[in-house]
């Protein structure tokens, strides 16, 4: 008889970037860690939620150093680690950073997946950081009860061209980069309900490197980028208003979504994740919603690579849309605007 082919997803708690801390516990937890040292170069640390650390090391670079790290979202090895990787540089190019190396975060649980498979999930981390032209120099690898791939992603940036998630202004548009509902289609995945199409448009999606990020940051009227992964687009955006000390608001019918993402959550599925993400920050975000309104789930669906956020002046919409296209991003769409006000959210 042959052996029954282990599934990853059944292997763990949660996946992707839906494994993430809620954003209310993290919050609770960080706030009994004492504040480190923070000398004159670290242009970027723990202060705005930002999507890597930034130092600077001379007038025109600035080292960024970020790492991320998670559970399976697919069951196929290869894929697995593709996703994982190409969320992991994500975050240099959201601070307008061009990666240099990666190092590999390994935890398998070694007498339950064959070597082989776990072999298959570091050669799609390569697959991704060879198509990013960077090596992956060294890492770390031990012996754990749950399937756990990333990477630690090292870049530079010039600290005049540095994108934070802080820097939105009055009257800038929102721009994203990628569709939502990811997190919608792995819970539809987990139950063996995902079609073989919208399996290959998930993997498509989390496996686009967010390459606009550097040529974006080259632009002076873009104020703002971030990346949209496990808070989902409302966690992630508040982050950008909280920082920057301004409101938005989001056009609902302009999201860009997966293409059967909305059947899925009237179908009943959702991540664990969306609702405590929902539990987090749902307060400051004035939308019309029910447990039976996809808005909802939506805005708080956990992206895994998720698509780049701008905020840029009303002037530069047409090069930063330009841009995306011209790398690939057909679902890049303007969202919403950015207005003085109480950081928050309004949904339209």
């Amino acid at each position: 008889m042959a052996e029954e082919k282990v599934r990853l997803t059944q292997l763990s708690h949660g996946g992707g970037c839906g494994c993430k801390i809620a954003p209310a516990v993290l919050q609770k937890i960080l706030a009994g860690v004492p504040s480190g040292i923070v000398p004159p170069q670290l242009l970027v640390g723990t202060e705005t939620c930002d999507d890597a650390a930034v130092y600077q090391i001379n007038p025109q670079q600035a080292i960024v150093a970020t790492t991320d790290f998670f559970m399976p979202i697919v069951d196929d090895p290869y894929d697995f680690g593709r996703i994982a990787a190409t969320n992991a540089i994500s975050d240099v190019y959201a601070m307008g950073g061009t990666p240099l190396f990666a190092l590999a975060i390994v935890g398998m649980p070694v007498n339950t997946l064959p070597l082989e498979t776990i072999g298959q999930i570091l050669q799609g981390g390569e697959a991704v950081c060879r198509a990013a032209c960077i090596p992956i120099a060294g890492g770390h690898t031990i012996d754990s009860v749950e399937p756990i791939y990333g990477l630690v992603a090292i870049g530079l940036v010039n600290p005049a061209h540095l994108k934070r998630n802080s820097g939105a202004q009055p009257g800038d548009k929102l721009i994203l980069g990628k569709p939502l509902g990811v997190g919608v289609y792995s819970a539809a995945l987990k139950k063996e309900q995902l079609s073989a199409g919208d399996y290959e448009a998930m993997v498509e999606t989390t496996t686009q490197l967010n390459t606009p990020g550097p040529m974006l940051a080259c632009l002076d009227g873009v104020h703002a980028v971030t990346d949209v992964t496990g808070f989902g687009l409302a966690g992630h955006l508040l982050e950008v208003c909280q920082g920057s000390g301004v409101r938005a608001t989001v056009h609902y019918a302009d999201l860009p979504v997966l293409p059967h993402a909305r059947e899925l959550i009237e179908a009943g599925f959702q991540t664990g994740a969306s609702a405590r993400n929902w539990a987090s920050y749902g307060e400051r975000v004035n939308a019309t919603v029910t447990p039976e309104n996809p808005a909802k789930t939506l805005l708080t669906d956990p992206q895994t690579s998720g698509g780049l956020l701008v905020a840029c002046s009303p002037d530069s919409v047409t090069e930063v849309l330009s841009l995306f296209l011209q790398q690939g991003f057909p679902h890049v769409s303007v969202i919403g605007e950015v207005a003085a006000g109480e950081p928050g959210i309004d949904v339209v």
